[in-house]
């Protein structure tokens, strides 16, 4: 954390495909090794794979796939007199789209299968559908901010 002056966000450019700043984000989180490339192949067979199985837009598939895994609040530990608690917080909207994209990505690699690409698609389709493991730990990150609901008055 500087001393001297604020960090400007830096602003990532949108994918060349659909133009869109949420998919280039995303291939930015894909993406191994500094391979931009790779990531965007992926990435849009993906969307081509989405688009003949579903038969249906894959970057609006995509966006619900993101809302639905999006999370509202979490658990943040607090240290209060020698105790640690989890304190439940409230997440800002930035930090909640890149947490839900760190998760589809994460859990579509977890998942078995051939190629990255059947695997990312098949993620999303589920996580559209509202269910499949990242959806599964929005809901785990909800219950356990739930469960500390009693420690929310050590938030500050």
């Amino acid at each position: 954390m500087p001393r001297r002056r604020e960090v400007t966000k830096r602003v990532t450019p949108p994918d060349p495909k659909h133009g869109d700043s949420m998919v280039g984000r995303f291939i930015n989180v894909i993406m191994t090794d500094g391979k931009k490339s790779t990531a965007e192949s992926i990435i849009y067979g993906a969307f081509e794979e989405i688009e003949q199985k579903m038969r249906s837009d894959p970057l609006a598939m995509f966006r619900r796939a993101l809302e639905n895994i999006r999370p509202r609040v979490e658990v943040k530990s607090r240290r209060v007199g020698g105790a640690t608690y989890q304190v439940p917080v409230e997440i800002s909207p930035n930090r909640a789209s890149s947490l839900a994209m760190r998760w589809l990505a994460s859990y579509s690699r977890a998942r078995p299968g051939k190629n990255m690409r059947e695997k990312l698609a098949n993620e999303i389709i589920d996580a559209a559908n509202e269910r499949g493991e990242s959806v599964k730990k929005r809901e785990d990150t909800h219950r356990m901010a739930d469960a500390n609901k009693a420690f929310a008055h050590f938030r500050w």
